[in-house]
């Protein structure tokens, strides 16, 4: 019996029917025709082998009597693959676009919390000959960097899985604790977290008191970009994208050359991070450009963080958020950039200072209650609309592996992430590397963003017109890549002209 940490189980208490708390992925597989009706048979079977690397698999909620507190784990011996692993097959002719209202489709809904929390889907019938497969998982279990620790159990570097060691039984399968058990549980959970909270007020006190000091006017270079993050530090314009929103999601893949975006931070003396904001901030431009809606005053980003160590393997969220400004309001790409770029590097520098004391962990008796009304009133009263704003949009950027990787002997062309959106926040763009390709994933509420497709289009756009500023746009040729899924117009006019973008872009 394990508790879920207080940052794990806030996924759970902030879900509802219209903000689903799990993230996934879209995979593209090659595989040859005939093993394609056989495949979903080979998936289970490749999981059912490998289901104790990765606790994900067999762990199920067990929730608190009342709901007084955070749920707990516990290992589930017999863990139905018929129901978490399916097959489903697209009507033809089976384009990119039919897949992504599939993907689009099964995202919006809900997870069973009766059974460990994830889902497999083999999904056949693509005009391109391949096979796709769509992951689902609950943000309570895992962050993003918890994925990629995942994949490493299932993935192999070869289309001949590596040999596995089988799993050690050492104790009884767990069955689900008594009350008296779980009410103990809460009861010691509370007080170790009290504990820890009051032994961490003095470095708590120390960081705030050394960020108060460096607004007031500091020593050296690093309290001078701290003070200028904090004075700067505001509230977001509103756009169309910060509203309360609905249960129907949409989805797009947009692929981009790897070494093309890295050649771009090199000029421009970025990072690949810094490259993958303006490329948003640059799409956003021009797609609210083109509804009117673009704000006179900067666009933020809510960026995801990982607070997790070098070398930590554990399957849980380790994760904070910064609020990077996106320089929307320039319609100059270069200084966009070098904006971007200066606003990213004072949220690391202040991060950094505040990163030790940031909490994964805190008291939870009550806690389900109170989250669950509050969630429901901000979507029940559209607070979305009437509060102030913290950011427009979430952007993340997730290094992935370098090679190319296989599942069942199948070889993974594509890795397009699949992630959250919520009120308030209505568009997620999450980018994966993978395989000498950045795959960017974006993800909406259909009824705010109906026309995805065109703002796909725009992240082209934007990669283009970020080449085309770069002093090597007319360089040699970049490798051949994979072939495009389909190409979508694009929208709006850059404020360069800009030389055609590679890449693909699916929507």
């Amino acid at each position: 019996m394990q508790h879920l940490s207080g940052l794990d189980a806030t996924f759970l208490h902030l879900e509802t029917a219209q903000m689903p708390m799990h993230v996934g992925g879209l995979h593209l597989l090659d595989l040859a025709p005939s093993k394609h009706a056989g495949f979903a048979a080979a998936v289970r079977l490749h999981v059912a082998a490998r289901r104790h690397l990765a606790s994900l698999f067999s762990k199920t909620l067990v929730p608190m009597p009342f709901a007084i507190a955070n749920p707990v784990w516990v290992e589930q011996d017999d863990v139905d693959l018929d129901y978490h692993i399916r097959a489903l097959t697209l009507p033809k002719p089976g384009t990119p676009t039919q897949l992504d209202a599939c993907v689009a489709r099964l995202h919006a809904e809900l997870l069973d919390r009766a059974r460990p929390l994830w889902e497999f889907y083999v999904i056949k019938g693509l005009q391109s000959g391949q096979i796709a497969l769509y992951v689902k998982l609950h943000h309570a279990a895992l962050d993003g960097q918890g994925a990629i620790a995942l994949a490493h159990a299932l993935l192999d570097v070869s289309a001949t899985p590596r040999a596995v060691e089988p799993p050690t039984r050492t104790s009884a399968p767990q069955t689900e604790p008594p009350i008296t058990a779980l009410l103990g549980a809460t009861l010691r959970d509370t007080v170790s977290q009290c504990v820890k909270l009051v032994k961490g007020v003095p470095t708590a006190l120390k960081v705030a008191s050394d960020l108060l000091r460096s607004r007031e006017g500091g020593d050296d270079a690093g309290d001078a970009r701290n003070a200028n993050w904090l004075t700067e530090l505001s509230f977001a314009p509103k756009t169309l994208l910060n509203v309360t929103i609905g249960k129907r999601r949409a989805f797009a893949g947009v692929t981009l050359p790897l070494d093309e975006a890295q050649r771009i931070a090199q000029a421009f003396g970025a990072t690949l991070n810094d490259v993958v904001l303006a490329l948003v901030s640059g799409a956003l431009r021009n797609y609210l450009i083109a509804h009117a809606g673009l704000p006179q005053q900067t666009l933020v980003a809510a960026v995801p963080v990982s607070l997790r160590a070098a070398g930590d393997q554990q399957q849980n969220n380790q994760v904070s958020m910064m609020l990077v400004k996106l320089a929307s309001d320039e319609a100059d790409p270069v200084a966009r950039i070098g904006a971007i770029m200066q606003a990213s590097a004072g949220m690391k520098k202040t991060l950094s200072s505040v990163k030790s004391v940031m909490p994964t962990e805190f008291p939870s008796l009550g806690l389900p209650w109170l989250m669950r009304a509050m969630v429901a009133l901000y979507g029940r009263a559209h607070l979305a609309e009437t509060l102030p704003t913290i950011a427009n949009v979430v952007i993340s950027n997730v290094t992935g592996p370098r090679v190319p990787l296989y599942l069942a002997g199948a070889r993974m062309t594509a890795d397009y992430p699949v992630s959250i959106v919520t009120h308030g926040l209505a568009l997620n763009v999450t980018v994966q590397s993978y395989a000498g390709a950045l795959d960017i994933g974006v993800i909406a509420c259909r009824q705010t963003v109906p026309d995805l497709r065109k703002f796909a289009a725009c992240v082209r756009d934007a990669h283009a017109e970020l080449m085309a500023c770069a002093p090597f746009a007319v360089a040699a040729p970049a490798p051949k890549r994979r072939a495009p899924r389909s190409a979508a117009a694009g929208v709006g006019k850059p404020a360069r002209r800009v030389a055609p973008a590679r890449g693909r872009v699916t929507a």
